[in-house]
């Protein structure tokens, strides 16, 4: 006999294959919960979104976790929840997650690539597939109707259920488990579009490419990809004790940024005692490039997501010609450049935000083929999301990717029935 549908089911409790509940488990921010990620997110129940004629919904196995949604659950700099609202969008609370694994469990009318039952990864680009721009061939992340799922959205994959656009899907590489194959896609393809997306200045065989943050999500994926393509990539870490991941992964070798102190934003081009000091320990580090590599060469391509502290030293020990490529500014947003050095130089400072759909898709094929580590740090449970978090927000959290086990209850497992 058949089990009875119902409304509402258990985490982990998989519905028969294409029947959508009303309702669902999730875990939300809500404006009053503004603050540390273990106070803003809860769990709460809440019905299960509606679909549109070009999405798809998942079935989340798992979801990897990014900083975006500590920035969502502090509610700083931007209340994503607010600027929704001003939008015309009704809901007061946010469900986040930008990463995740999982089955599709019912199409829009409009799509035509996937199946109820099919088995995905989701990126997390999103963007008016029929903006004339985008359906002219242009390069979507450039359409002002661009915006970051689980972030700058609602219906991310910190729930039972997550509705995506049917673009964002790709298939789930299927030596995977449920939790690793959540934990890569947001990284993965950031550092993609970084190292390969910026003609000329895609990474070519021997090229020099520092890399900060290697031991992290971000990083991690950087170095495998400029190893791959027979670049030399050269980590900048918090520790001696990250540098034993960092050439697992292809680095040719590690700098510790504790080992100097002249971090920040430049001082005034006119006191040239703090400008001396800056300098003396720009080279100094531009020095462990070299003495790691042995000759004086420097880095072709940075790749860049600190931000305020290290920007200055990035475009100082960047090779003439070369390119300063960055996603993010962890640090802060107000960074300095020796504009001498810019431009007599003629180097390249490059912003770079996520990936199109062939960025997102070639990364994943890397993946499909084992050519890339997820590089799974960490499982959680679903209990457990604002706790994740927590520990991203301080700082705490363990080398590589985390994830949170969402309908994959327990790790390695998550068979559909």
């Amino acid at each position: 006999m058949a089990d009875e549908l119902k409304d509402l089911y258990d985490l982990g409790d998989v519905p028969p294959l294409g029947h959508v509940p009303a309702r669902m488990h999730a875990q939300l921010i809500r404006q009053p919960r503004f603050g540390e990620p273990r106070q803003a997110f809860q769990p709460e129940v809440v019905n299960v979104p509606e679909i549109g004629p070009d999405d798809v919904l998942v079935y989340v196995m798992a979801a990897g976790v990014n900083y975006n949604n500590v920035w969502a659950g502090l509610g700083s700099p931007v209340d994503v929840i607010g600027t929704r609202n001003k939008a015309g969008e009704p809901e007061d609370f946010h469900i986040g997650g930008s990463d995740a694994s999982g089955i599709i469990y019912k199409v829009g009318s409009g799509v035509r690539d996937w199946k109820v039952g099919d088995e995905v990864v989701v990126h997390c680009g999103t963007w008016d597939v029929h903006a004339p721009g985008v359906q002219a061939g242009q390069d979507p992340m450039f359409d002002p109707s661009f915006r970051i799922w689980g972030y700058e959205t609602n219906w991310g994959s910190f729930a039972q259920f997550t509705k995506v656009q049917a673009h964002q899907c790709a298939p789930k590489p299927k030596h995977l488990t449920w939790e690793a194959a959540a934990a890569y896609f947001l990284v993965g393809a950031t550092a993609y579009r970084m190292l390969f997306g910026w003609p000329p200045h895609n990474v070519q065989e021997g090229d020099v490419v520092l890399v900060w943050g290697a031991s992290g999500g971000l990083g991690s994926m950087a170095l495998q990809l400029a190893a791959n393509a027979g670049a030399k990539p050269i980590g900048v870490v918090s520790s001696p004790a990250k540098f034993e991941h960092c050439m697992r992964l292809g680095a040719i070798g590690c700098i510790n940024r504790k080992d100097f102190s002249h971090w920040g934003r430049l001082p005034d081009w006119t006191d040239n005692d703090a400008m001396g000091k800056f300098t003396s320990g720009a080279r100094a580090f531009g020095k462990a490039i070299w003495d790691i590599l042995g000759e004086r060469k420097s880095p072709r391509l940075v790749f860049e997501h600190p931000g305020q502290d290290t920007v200055p030293t990035s475009q100082f020990v960047c090779d003439t010609g070369g390119m300063v490529v960055i996603c993010a500014g962890t640090t802060g947003y107000n960074a300095d450049v020796d504009l001498r050095y810019l431009w007599m130089r003629q180097k390249r400072l490059q912003g770079s935000h996520f990936a199109n759909d062939e960025q997102a898709y070639a990364f994943n094929e890397l993946v499909i083929e084992g050519k890339i580590d997820p590089c799974l740090g960490r499982v959680f449970p679903f209990n457990e999301t604002g706790e994740c978090h927590q520990l991203m927000y301080e700082n705490r959290h363990p080398e590589g990717n985390m994830v949170i086990l969402v309908n994959a209850t327990a790790q390695g497992t998550g068979a559909r029935s």
